[in-house]
C-alpha cells in the first residue's frame, strides 16, 4: 500500500546496496550519516548520551563500543576502542561479540548503538559482557524501543523483523541483514526476570523510551530527510515536550546495567 511512497522517499545512494554486510555498504552508511546532517546530529546526541554517563573520561579506563560499524562515536569520546565483526578504516579492533578479546574484569564501558538486535545469541553475548567488565563498569545501548508508534513505522518503512513473539536469538546468520528489532523489548520488558536470573550481577539502572522524531525526519540510512536541517533543534525542543508520551511514540530505548559483585554462579558462555 505504502511503496509508492517509499520508492518517492528512497535515498539514491541506499539503491546502490547489494549485500549489507559488505564493508563497502558500511562505507557508504558512514558517508551517508555524515552527508545527512540532521542525521549527523542525532548520532552526536546519543554520542553524548553516551559520554554523558561516564563519571570520569581519562585514558586509564578501558571504553569500547562494539559495532561501531559507519558511526563516528571518536568524535564525541576519543579514548574508546571501536569494533566490529569486519575491518573498517575507522575500526580499531575486528571480533566477535560473543568472543571478546579482553580480560575478564578489565573493561570500564561498553556502547552499543542499534547493535544488540542484531546479536545472534543474546545470553552468550551478556555472559561476554559480565565477563569483561570491572565491578562497578557499565554497558550502555540504544536500541529500538516497541511503542505503538515505533512498531507502525518498523512496519511500514524498514526492511528488519519487529516481532515481539520471538525469542532471544536471530534466525539468519549474517551481520546486519539478520535482525529482530524487538529484541531488546524481549529481553528487557517481556523477559526481564529471566535475564536478571541468568544475569544477576548485571543490574539495570536505566530504561528510558525518547527519541519519537528526529530518526524518522531525517530519513535514516534508507530514505531522503523530511525537513530542512536548520530545524534540528526545533524538534528536538518538540520531542522534549513530549517526553509523557514518549511510552507511545518513543523509537529508541536507552538501556543501562551496571556490573555489581553478587556471590551466585551466573551464565557463561
Amino acid at each position: 500500500m505504502l511503496s509508492w511512497l517509499k520508492e518517492l522517499l528512497k535515498l539514491p545512494e541506499s539503491k546502490i546496496i547489494q549485500d549489507l554486510d559488505d564493508a563497502a555498504s558500511s562505507q557508504l552508511h558512514s558517508q551517508i550519516i555524515w552527508d545527512k546532517k540532521f542525521l549527523r546530529n542525532l548520532y552526536m546526541d546519543f554520542y553524548k548520551e553516551f559520554r554523558d554517563s561516564i563519571p570520569e573520561n581519562d585514558d586509564n579506563k578501558l571504553f569500547v563500543e562494539i559495532g561501531s560499524g559507519g558511526g563516528f562515536i571518536k568524535k564525541v569520546i576519543p579514548n574508546v576502542r571501536t569494533s566490529d565483526l569486519i575491518s573498517l578504516p575507522a575500526i580499531d579492533m575486528k571480533f566477535s561479540a560473543l568472543d571478546m578479546p579482553f580480560k575478564a574484569g578489565s573493561v570500564d564501558f561498553f556502547f552499543k548503538l542499534n547493535v544488540l538486535h542484531h546479536i545472534k545469541d543474546i545470553e552468550c553475548f551478556f555472559a561476554e559482557v559480565n565477563r569483561c567488565l570491572k565491578l562497578g563498569g557499565k554497558i550502555i545501548m540504544i536500541e529500538p524501543a516497541n511503542t505503538i508508534w515505533c512498531r507502525f513505522v518498523h512496519s511500514h518503512f524498514h526492511h528488519e523483523y519487529f516481532d515481539v513473539s520471538g525469542g532471544w536469538s536471530c534466525e539468519e546468520n549474517s551481520r546486519l541483514a539478520s535482525a529482530n528489532n524487538a529484541l531488546p523489548w524481549i529481553v528487557f520488558y517481556r523477559d526481564r526476570t529471566k535475564f536478571q536470573n541468568l544475569f544477576p550481577s548485571l543490574k539495570i539502572r536505566k530504561l528510558k523510551i525518547h527519541t519519537p522524531f528526529r530518526y524518522i525526519i531525517s530519513g535514516g540510512l534508507s530514505y531522503r530527510q523530511l525537513l530542512p536541517s536548520f530545524t534540528y533543534p526545533t524538534i528536538k525542543f518538540i520531542e522534549t515536550a513530549l517526553y509523557p508520551f514518549n511510552r507511545y511514540l518513543g523509537m529508541f530505548l536507552t538501556i543501562e546495567a551496571e556490573k555489581e559483585n553478587i556471590l551466585k554462579d551466573e551464565k557463561m558462555c
